[in-house]
């Protein structure tokens, strides 16, 4: 009978000490926490925490990236979920889903964006999930689903104003309201006509 590992594989290490970080940072903040706390949660010694991460800012950093391959995740799942060949219901799916996603974690992404800012603003143009959405523009194109002169610029201005609308909506506590707007916007954006129920009569936000 195969003996179990007397320790984990690195990669789960690492998620662990993310998910310690991730818990402390939500419940006390950055600055508050320290790197003992961290690998106390993660139930490793202090030397552990190093052969992982350099300092907590880029723990922060590994939590960014993780944030963004969640969303994206989530993002294509739902994306899937639709029938090949509803291109509108495709783009309906990546928005509303991005959307949400950052309205549900705005907390996490207070912290890990607003609390210990990246060093560029790079990510607002160039990230996995503008890659995303780009890859879905242009194919919808190709299939003419939809026309619109560059994909990867009306990405980048979808990506963005997905982005606001979701924080801004968990803070105000409208999710509810904006979600169906999210689709009717995105959809003028690209030169779709309006989904059934998007009159005008809706509550203004």
């Amino acid at each position: 009978m195969p003996t179990k590992p007397r320790t984990k594989p690195p990669h789960e290490r690492r998620e662990d000490l993310m998910n310690a970080a991730e818990r402390l940072f939500l419940d006390q903040g950055v600055a508050s926490t320290t790197i003992e706390q961290i690998t106390a949660g993660a139930g490793v010694a202090k030397g552990s925490f190093y052969l992982h991460f350099s300092s907590k800012e880029d723990v922060v950093g590994g939590l960014r990236l993780r944030f963004v391959a969640t969303l994206l995740d989530t993002i294509k799942a739902a994306v899937e979920r639709r029938a090949d060949g509803d291109w509108s219901g495709k783009l309906a799916a990546w928005a509303t889903a991005c959307g949400v996603g950052y309205a549900a974690s705005a907390r996490l992404h207070e912290i890990v964006f607003h609390d210990v800012p990246p060093p560029s603003l790079d990510g607002l143009a160039d990230n996995i999930l503008i890659d995303d959405l780009t890859r879905l523009l242009a194919d919808g194109g190709q299939e003419q689903a939809w026309t619109i002169a560059n994909a990867r610029f009306t990405a980048v201005f979808l990506f963005n104003a997905l982005h606001g609308v979701g924080l801004d909506a968990s803070q105000k506590g409208r999710l509810a309201v904006i979600e169906p707007r999210i689709v009717e916007h995105c959809f003028r954006l690209v030169g779709l006509p309006a989904p059934a129920g998007s009159a005008a009569d809706r509550p203004s936000i």
